[in-house]
């Protein structure tokens, strides 16, 4: 029996990594005392933008390499 890992959207794959960012960069920032919104705000632009590079610049589909 051959075990792999189970098949993961590209979108839910790119959410977890843009919520893993927010997570770090918000708790990060109010650790070193920037202010909440501050640091809410920039987390939010940041995963963002983490979100749409790991979606489009993400690992290739194995259905486009021929």
């Amino acid at each position: 029996m051959h075990l792999r890992s189970p098949s993961v959207d590209r979108g839910v794959q790119s959410f977890i990594w843009a919520v893993v960012f927010f997570l770090v960069l918000y708790l990060g920032m109010v650790a070193i005392e920037v202010s909440k919104a501050t640091a809410l705000v920039l987390s939010l632009v940041v995963a963002f933008l983490v979100f749409l590079l790991v979606r489009t610049r993400g690992e290739p589909d194995p259905r486009d390499q021929r």
